[in-house]
């Protein structure tokens, strides 16, 4: 019998530690904990209520991704970002998130469409108010929802990882001198519309259009 008929899929459920990393990245996202602070294990699991297991995981999981850093000597501290360490982000995903979205385009699911939908929809309700890590984690998951779709899990992996970096830059680099926050939810409306037609070519012009934007203001912030 070969292993894919011993094993079957699980659901991805929800766990303790998904919500402590959701805690502590929106609270680094937000300046309520500030790039180079040390993150002592015992004072998170102190103010969240639970003990040090799912924070020693959350903090592992937030440092593949790059928002923390894990030192020998300092322990684990909030990744101090600058201009060039954003730059490199969205240069990686310009050479794969336009594609991938392409892909997504023309695989034509549904339910694809109307999860980035949620999310775009989350986003115009927070215009008024620019809040703005909250902007942010609403557009990470509408590139997610869009990109994840593209049925290469190598590629979708990538991306996941440069996310936490990329949203961390978005708040504290890029809308501190550039706040185009309006423009960018115009440009994911045109994005998301080429996606629900099926345009794929459409889809990654606009998407390589859209980093590629941001790498351009990135790259006159040295």
């Amino acid at each position: 019998m070969t292993a894919e008929h011993v094993l079957q899929p699980v659901a991805r459920s929800t766990t303790r530690t998904d919500l402590v990393a959701d805690s502590i990245r929106a609270a680094i996202l937000s300046g309520r904990i500030n790039q180079g602070e040390t993150l002592v294990e015992r004072r998170l699991a102190d103010q969240l209520g639970v003990s040090k297991t799912p924070v020693r995981e959350a903090l592992i999981g937030l440092a593949s991704t790059g928002l923390v850093v894990i030192s020998p000597n300092r322990g684990v501290t909030v990744r101090v970002v600058g201009p060039d360490d954003v730059r490199k982000a969205y240069e990686v995903r310009l050479l794969s998130e336009p594609w991938a979205i392409g892909r997504t385009a023309r695989a034509g699911d549904p339910a694809v469409v109307a999860d980035a939908r949620k999310a775009l929809d989350e986003a115009r309700e927070l215009l008024a108010g620019a809040d703005m890590t909250a902007m942010s984690l609403a557009n990470r998951r509408f590139h997610r929802e869009l990109y994840s779709g593209c049925g290469n899990e190598l590629v979708v992996t990538q991306l996941d990882n440069l996310q936490d970096l990329a949203a961390l830059g978005t708040v504290t680099v890029l809308w501190k001198h550039w706040p185009t926050w309006r423009e960018e939810y115009e440009e994911h409306e045109a994005i998301l519309a080429a996606v629900e037609a099926g345009d794929g070519t459409l889809a990654e012009r606009l998407t390589r259009k859209h980093i590629k934007r941001s790498v351009l203001h990135l790259s006159r912030a040295r």
